[in-house]
């Protein structure tokens, strides 16, 4: 996917978790996230919204605070993350090709401009699903290929870093495959766990103890720990080990 794409899926989704949150109201319990309410998912991801902004907008080549949220509500707090997410949609349509800028994990991205674009827009689709379960009704689906580049950021970006928990003291290996439409080759990679991070490849290498599958839209919630897996093949204990330990 080109920046621009995930600058139009940044744009659709900010504008219709502000929607979906509206609709729900502060007070309701987000699904996925149960210490959360749907005031809880604004402030977050409004706040987020704006300290990539500036990192951006900066041109900041070293980590910045993330600030503390306002102390609104209601209304008022859902008209603040729409001005959050306009400001950042606005700054990354602004920025110039070639920006300076930091970022925080090395998942293939041909910039800084692309990486923060295409981070916010995954940060931004899963919250989104997170402000429609909120309100209820049936979410609004994600695209396959969208879905599937989510999975590779995830898995060789999040989850090749140091910080992640995502380890075995015997090593073992998982398979995760995106199924694509019919006619559509299906996304698939192998991860090789041990006592240090994991490491990725995007090809089905080698033996693997378990397999997590399903359609690209339902693995990449699932692999973000919003729903369940929709299919386990062989160890399940690779499937509970996943749930465990892979948050971000």
């Amino acid at each position: 996917m080109e920046t621009a794409d995930f600058l139009e899926t940044l744009d659709r989704e900010g504008r219709s978790l502000a929607a979906a949150a509206a609709a729900a109201g502060p007070d309701a319990k987000v699904p996925a996230c149960p210490e959360w309410q749907v005031r809880d998912l604004l402030r977050h991801t409004g706040t987020v919204h704006r300290w990539a902004a500036g990192l951006v907008a900066g041109g900041h080549t070293a980590p910045r605070p993330v600030e503390d949220p306002p102390e609104l509500d209601g209304a008022e707090l859902v008209a603040w993350y729409r001005d959050s997410h306009r400001l950042l949609v606005d700054t990354l349509a602004a920025a110039p090709a070639d920006l300076e800028c930091w970022t925080f994990h090395r998942a293939p991205s041909p910039s800084p401009l692309a990486f923060w674009t295409r981070r916010q827009a995954h940060e931004t689709t899963v919250h989104r699903y997170d402000a429609e379960a909120a309100r209820g009704g049936t979410p609004s689906p994600v695209a396959p290929d969208f879905a599937v580049d989510g999975v590779d950021e995830l898995l060789r970006g999040f989850h090749a870093r140091s910080r992640s928990r995502l380890r075995s003291e015997e090593p073992r290996v998982l398979r995760l495959r995106a199924v694509r439409p019919q006619g559509e080759a299906d996304a698939v990679w192998t991860v090789r766990l041990t006592t240090e991070p994991p490491v990725t490849v995007c090809t089905a290498e080698g033996e693997a103890q378990a397999e997590l599958s399903g359609p690209a839209d339902e693995l990449y919630l699932a692999l973000w720990n919003r729903t369940a897996v929709p299919k386990v093949t062989g160890d399940s204990s690779l499937a509970d080990l996943w749930r465990e330990r892979s948050g971000i």
